[in-house]
């Protein structure tokens, strides 16, 4: 059994809790590695836990059955992931060897912003996870699905005039990961033989 320290316990409405950290490496130490990944995500995104809070953790866990798996998960996580399909996008790209960036800001030759993309795989791809809740979460005030809609396919067409190959892929598509993961092969190597695109870019919000 697993010592329960003091500084790993808070108070939620006024129950006695454990700690959104102590709470993460748990769930890390008990479940499969998507799983882990995808609450440890959502975790950092939403400010609950922060890095050095969830190494404390480990540390003080020592050597706590399941430990070894609550490492490699907080390792991988990323406070950049901002879904639920995001994170387990992650997971399979990183079981198939693929380490792209996360939440990549596109630049066009004429240092015009085009977007923020959610995966930049080199050379020249980007890569979007679209979940059903995603274009709702586009909308700005008083604009209607369809907006948004319009709006990020205007987006895409300055990627894809810029130079990127663009990869899009659904719920039903993480069913099935090997044609997925042979779409995003196949458009490395049709990029890896164009022109590099025109402009640059860059992590960050």
């Amino acid at each position: 059994m697993t010592t329960l320290a003091v500084r790993h316990v808070t108070t939620c409405a006024g129950i006695r809790v454990t700690s959104a950290a102590r709470t993460v490496v748990d769930i890390a130490r008990t479940v499969p590695f998507e799983q882990a990944i995808v609450v440890g995500d959502a975790a950092m995104r939403s400010g609950l836990v922060t890095r050095d809070a969830l190494h404390e953790v480990l540390s003080d866990l020592g050597g706590a059955h399941g430990i070894g798996e609550a490492r490699k998960a907080v390792k991988f996580l990323s406070e950049r992931s901002e879904s639920v399909g995001e994170s387990r996008s992650r997971v399979l790209f990183h079981a198939f060897g693929l380490h792209p960036q996360s939440q990549v800001r596109i630049i066009d030759g004429s240092g015009r912003f085009i977007g923020r993309v959610d995966f930049l795989f080199a050379p020249g791809v980007i890569g979007e996870f679209d979940g059903l809740s995603k274009y709702g979460a586009l909308l700005r005030p008083g604009e209607s699905a369809s907006d948004a809609v319009v709006r990020e396919k205007l987006r895409e067409d300055a990627l894809r005039e810029a130079g990127w190959i663009v990869i899009r892929w659904t719920w039903a598509d993480l069913r099935e990961p090997e044609r997925l993961i042979a779409r995003i092969l196949e458009a490395l190597d049709r990029a890896a033989k164009l022109p590099p695109p025109r402009g640059i870019s860059m992590v960050g919000d």
